[in-house]
């Protein structure tokens, strides 16, 4: 037996090399350069050896094959050329593992992503575990790369090349069934035999070039290869506005292999590797990965958490729904929901039940699975139930007085540690705890609408929030799968904060004259996933400008918008598509059309035509006084650190990720610059984009909010 700092080599009475892979020290296996020597070490160990049948690749860690590279390695590159010579030192390796003249079998459970799934991709055939978390993909492309040894080229040959696009693009990662079905794995087996059965595969041998579709084989060929992709390339333009590098050079890649060959796909492979991880954009990815990795990591703060073993929700609503199944179905817990009457709790239910149906539909759950987790899910009209609950969550309406009697209820029929946690958006947390009996038990817990695919949660204290409320709430959201960030109790908090005046420009770009179609796709191709306008149109116009007067009147006059188109719509009873009458058309149901605005909202709001002005002009105005206001936020310490407003700007309300968030971007055009920028749009618009004085104060320093903007590593 031979170990290294990773990878230990045995050798079996029936002459099979396994190969285990198993970081030391690390939770997940990830593949770094300095394991090159030892690997390659092992490698002449096995071609010596003239007796092996056969070798396995597997992990000793119980739930990941491999979850990629290790990114701190691109951090290190300080030029192209370096990142080049890294990617071309990973297809070596995996060209020499290719190379082995006895069957290597790669026995995947777990995650098998990035450069986990390009060392199984060199591996002869592959076979992976039906677990829950056995998932294959290459997602570099979240990170502004590409597959940097060796995927870009094998992948299309042997899976065919429109769904090795399809992964490769989109970063999309395959669970075992779907990988078996494209030919990406040779077999899937309980975890129990997962050794054995990739022991079995050997005996097998190397397999043949694999039989493609008929339809993937003429995709490669010239013809049907220019075809798709010209579409593709079209497609992926539409989505990306342009703006992520990695996109394009994804496609010219894996075009360069298939026309001209493996060697000259390797060769555009590695220098593209190189010169994205050079980009701007690539940083701001890593930049956001890792400190999403790193507030995963933060308790919230210094104390325990309480106990949390079941959860209350009062209100059955679209909100309330949403919470109580995030909390069953991702968070294990059992949840009860207290309605005032039937209605609201067989929405919520029958809520629940169509978001585990589908996914059973999708076979991601087991119908047994399913039933499991709505047997979590219970309801009731009285307070029966709520005795031992160690957190209640409220969501009924935005009514101060209706949120005071809600703490009061759950004072009078819990436990003394049971926790009100409000979701509330606009009103203060102070408030809503000022007649509580325990209010060092009453928090803000502010989540965002859809409840199940919006992964940020607000966690707001007021002054008298005890310790343990903020750990146990912080716990509690993580378990929901939810990405916590803890803002100070004052207006707006942070996320609506920084879009009310974002949003309010838009409204003021209309009132101008501008088209409401011409301001959202502006936004869109700054980067944004949807413009402004539609966005209240989603979130509902009554309650995205429900919260301006609170702004206004703490703010002042900045936060203003433009009351005579707001109160057209509103009076004209247009909520958005709640009720299908908004900004937009809503065409019947079952009828697919292109979003189109509503042509009557410019004679509702009495404008007639501006002229039009070019987009990176709208979409400054806009973006300049969220940028502005995100500025004020820091200095406030409404945040507690750059980290949280990065990701509670991106994970919120969308911030371009590619930006890496408001505060890398202002570090990344210079505090200076965005102090002039706002200087001239003062000038031109008024004093609501006079820059704020922290940011004054600043450039005048010449400080960053980050250390560097170098700085990738967040801890």
């Amino acid at each position: 037996m031979t170990t290294t700092s990773a990878f230990t080599l045995s050798v079996r009475p029936d002459n099979v090399a396994v190969v285990v892979i198993d970081v030391p020290n690390e939770k997940m296996n990830t593949l770094k350069a300095e394991f090159a020597t030892d690997v390659r070490a092992i490698l002449k160990q096995i071609r010596d050896n003239k007796a092996l049948r056969g070798v396995v690749f597997i992990s000793a860690k119980p739930d990941n094959f491999i979850a990629g590279a290790d990114i701190n390695m691109i951090a290190r590159c300080q030029t192209a050329k370096e990142a080049e010579e890294l990617a071309r030192q990973g297809q070596q390796l995996m060209a020499e593992i290719h190379a082995l003249p006895i069957p290597v079998i790669a026995a995947i459970n777990g995650p098998c992503l990035g450069g986990g799934l390009e060392l199984a991709l060199a591996c002869h055939r592959r076979i992976c575990t039906n677990d829950a978390k056995t998932v294959l993909g290459l997602p570099e492309v979240q990170l502004g790369l590409l597959p940097g040894s060796g995927g870009t080229q094998r992948l299309p040959r042997l899976i065919g090349v429109s769904t090795a696009l399809e992964m490769i693009l989109t970063g999309k990662q395959l669970r075992p069934r779907q990988a078996l079905k494209v030919g990406l794995v040779d077999d899937v087996v309980p975890p129990s035999i997962l050794l054995d059965a990739a022991v079995g595969l050997v005996s097998q041998g190397r397999p043949a070039s694999r039989h493609l579709s008929v339809r993937e084989r003429i995709l490669a060929g010239p013809l049907g290869r220019t075809f798709l992709f010209r579409m593709v390339a079209k497609k992926t333009e539409q989505k990306t506005q342009g703006n992520y590098p990695a996109a394009s050079r994804i496609l010219s890649v894996i075009e360069t292999g298939l026309a001209q060959g493996r060697s000259s796909g390797y060769d555009a492979e590695a220098r593209a590797f190189g010169q994205l991880a050079m980009t701007p954009q690539s940083q701001a990815l890593r930049h956001l990965f890792f400190t999403s990795t790193d507030i995963k990591k933060d308790p919230g703060s210094v104390v325990e958490p309480g106990p949390l073993n079941s959860v209350g929700v009062l209100g059955g609503g679209l909100m309330g729904g949403g919470i109580a199944f995030v909390t069953a179905s991702k968070g294990g817990l059992p949840v009860r929901i207290k309605d005032i009457n039937a209605k609201g709790i067989n929405h919520a239910l029958k809520y629940s039940w169509e978001q585990l149906d589908k996914k059973v539909r999708r076979r991601y759950l087991k119908p047994a699975e399913r039933d499991s987790q709505m047997a979590k899910i219970s309801g009731s009209l009285d307070y029966r139930g709520f005795a031992h609950r160690d957190l209640v969550i409220e969501a009924v309406f935005e009514d101060l007085a209706l949120k005071q009697k809600m703490v009061t209820e759950v004072e009078a029929n819990c436990a003394a540690h049971t926790i009100f946690a409000s979701n509330t958006s606009s009103l203060p947390i102070g408030d809503i705890a000022a007649k509580a009996a325990r209010p060092e038990k009453v928090i803000g817990l502010h989540f965002f609408s859809p409840v199940e695919k919006m992964p940020l949660v607000e966690v707001i204290p007021h002054v008298g929030t005890d310790e343990q409320t903020i750990a146990t709430t912080v716990k509690l959201a993580k378990k929901q799968g939810k990405t916590p960030i803890v803002v100070a109790d004052k207006a707006g908090f942070y996320v609506n904060r920084i879009l009310a005046p974002y949003i309010n420009e838009a409204m003021r770009l209309l009132s101008e004259g501008q088209r409401i179609e011409t301001i959202d796709q502006a936004l869109v191709k700054f980067g944004f996933p949807v413009g402004p306008i539609q966005l209240l149109d989603e979130v509902g116009i009554d309650t995205g400008t429900k919260i301006i007067p609170v702004l206004e009147a703490a703010y002042g006059e900045r936060f203003s918008a433009p009351a005579s188109v707001v109160n057209a719509i509103l009076n004209d009873d247009r909520k958005g598509r709640k009720n299908e009458r908004g900004f937009y058309l809503y065409p019947a149901k079952g009828r697919k059309s292109k979003k189109q605005p509503d042509p009557s909202i410019y004679r509702l709001i009495g404008v007639s035509d501006g002229t039009p002005l070019p987009p990176q002009q709208i979409a400054e105005r806009c973006v300049m006084l969220m940028l502005n206001e995100a500025a004020r936020c820091f200095d406030e310490q409404v945040i507690r650190s750059a980290r949280d407003g990065d990701i509670g700007a991106v994970f919120g309300i969308g911030f371009p990720p590619f930006l890496g968030g408001p505060f890398h971007y202002m570090d990344a055009l210079g505090v200076s610059e965005v102090v002039a920028t706002l200087q001239r749009l003062q000038v031109q618009y008024g004093e609501r984009f006079a820059p704020c004085e922290p940011l004054l104060r600043m450039a005048e320093q010449g400080v960053t909010f980050w250390p560097t903007i170098e700085t990738e590593r967040v801890s």
